[in-house]
């Protein structure tokens, strides 16, 4: 309750002040689950990405993060006060699988940066294997999205950044090895990769109103 006590007030708080500054656009976040536990797994370009996914998502999103982030001055209290979790640098692949697992096991949606790192070019970059992990082992969507333009901005440049969701996707027809976390990283990949050019030309336009064109195919979509 703690966690969504603050998680409250940010929305309130924190993300009017990042709406206010970043000229954010959504397409797609009605295709966001309302309830139950599913992975969120987005391209990373700019810390900025963080902000602007809390202040538009209509769920907590919880993230993992490095221990030493939860015990920096400051910084530590907030993303703990928000439900971030810690994982322990030296055991951060068990740490952070085990973590992940556990969070979308109590219905939480589980942030993750598909690349685990920044991609300052700009584009998306090759996808870890960890969201499909995840949402093969405990049996719940993923749902990929894109982000496009955090990486130019800056505070007071007022650079739009744009967030595009795709389907959620179900990989209950894959084995839970490394085969199956191969063939679903690949899936949410392209996707992302898809997404990620949608909005690219939807800059291009000046950013109008409209939707992600849907898949042809989507593993496991329900009614398939």
């Amino acid at each position: 309750m703690h966690a969504f006590f603050w998680w409250g007030i940010g929305k309130t708080v924190m993300a009017a002040a990042t709406l206010a500054l970043t000229p954010v656009r959504t397409y797609g976040l009605e295709r966001l689950p309302r309830s139950g536990g599913a992975v969120l797994a987005t391209n990373h370009l700019a810390w900025v990405d963080v902000p602007v996914l809390g202040a538009i998502c209509p769920r907590r999103i919880v993230y993992l993060a490095k221990a030493e982030a939860h015990r920096a001055p400051g910084l530590g209290q907030v993303i703990r006060a928000f439900g971030t979790l810690a994982v322990r640098r030296g055991e951060s692949d068990r740490e952070a699988v085990r973590l992940a697992r556990d969070a979308v096991r109590k219905n939480h949606l589980l942030g993750m940066f598909v690349e685990g790192t920044r991609q300052q070019r700009g584009e998306p970059g090759k996808a870890l294997p960890g969201a499909a992990m995840v949402a093969i082992q405990e049996g719940v969507p993923a749902v990929p999205a894109a982000i496009f333009g955090s990486h130019l901005w800056r505070p007071g440049n007022f650079a739009p950044v744009s967030v595009a969701f795709g389907e959620p996707l179900r990989f209950d027809h894959l084995p839970k090895n490394s085969k199956g976390y191969r063939e679903a990283t690949a899936e949410i990949e392209v996707e992302i990769r898809r997404l990620w050019e949608f909005l690219g030309e939807m800059h291009r336009l000046g950013r109008p109103r409209g939707a992600p064109p849907r898949r042809a195919h989507v593993p496991s979509r329900a009614g398939e």
